[in-house]
């Protein structure tokens, strides 16, 4: 096997754990990767999950020695369907994903830690679509995601050019939230999901799918799916989440 699972209250830490090729993902990984996430996605117990890459690096992408070998490679349809080579980069998540990223994070393994809401970069992390230089496509929403997160001009800059992006630079893009020293992204990464664990969570989870959803909408529409979905949220959560605060909680900006 090389996923690992490690839960710890609500929160579940899915750990690639293929030292030998950096993490690379082929055809079998692939599949452990998507059945991890299918298996997070339907806990109801679980409500944060965490991607990281164990042994100092995140994911060198796809494992370039089984490109040739169809039992070791995802093959997606002609049209362009079914599942991502990587595994889980087509999943519609509906729960918070946090990526912790030591190490490198290229080619697929950019578009993995892409995949995420959040990511932690460490001090050295290198992000890069280094395939360009293999002639291997971004097929695992590289194209799609990296634009959404950094903006169409930065997202051509490393789509074209293939360079390393370190950790500062990616920083600045927006493609990682926050820097931690060598080795502590996992750590920054579970503080981070168990803090986002204990908020009300048909609200977190609305408002995260609404800040998704409105790409695809115009402006007028998106509006309304939010107020819709908001109000139905404010009768579950909100009224009571205002009485608390009310009562004394959070004041002063205590968080």
């Amino acid at each position: 096997m090389y996923v690992r699972i490690e839960k710890e209250g609500s929160t579940t830490t899915v750990i690639m754990d293929r030292p030998d090729k950096r993490n690379a993902v082929d055809r079998f990984m692939a599949e452990e990767l998507r059945e991890a996430f299918l298996e997070f996605e339907a806990d109801n117990e679980q409500r944060v999950a965490i991607l990281w890459g164990d042994h100092g690096v995140f994911c060198a992408g796809a494992d370039l020695s089984s490109m040739n070998d169809p039992d070791q490679i995802v093959q997606i349809e002609a049209d362009g369907s079914g599942h991502g080579p990587m595994g889980p980069s087509r999943i519609q998540m509906t729960k918070p994903l946090i990526a912790a990223t030591p190490g490198y994070a290229v080619a697929g393994g950019l578009e993995l830690a892409l995949l995420a809401d959040m990511r932690v970069a460490e001090e050295s992390s290198i992000f890069g679509v280094y395939c360009r230089r293999w002639g291997v496509p971004l097929i695992d929403g590289g194209t799609i995601r990296l634009p959404r997160v950094v903006g169409m001009g930065r997202a051509m800059d490393m789509i074209l050019t293939g360079r390393p992006v370190n950790a500062e630079e990616a920083l600045q893009f927006g493609l990682v939230n926050r820097i931690v020293p060598d080795g502590q992204s996992r750590i920054e990464a579970e503080r981070v999901a168990h803090e986002i664990s204990k908020f009300p969570q048909s609200c977190m989870r609305a408002d995260r799918l609404s800040a998704y959803e409105q790409w695809n909408l115009p402006l007028e529409e998106a509006l309304r799916r939010e107020g819709s979905a908001g109000q139905s949220i404010m009768e579950q959560e909100g009224k009571s989440g205002a009485a608390r605060f009310v009562d004394g909680a959070g004041r002063h900006g205590k968080f």
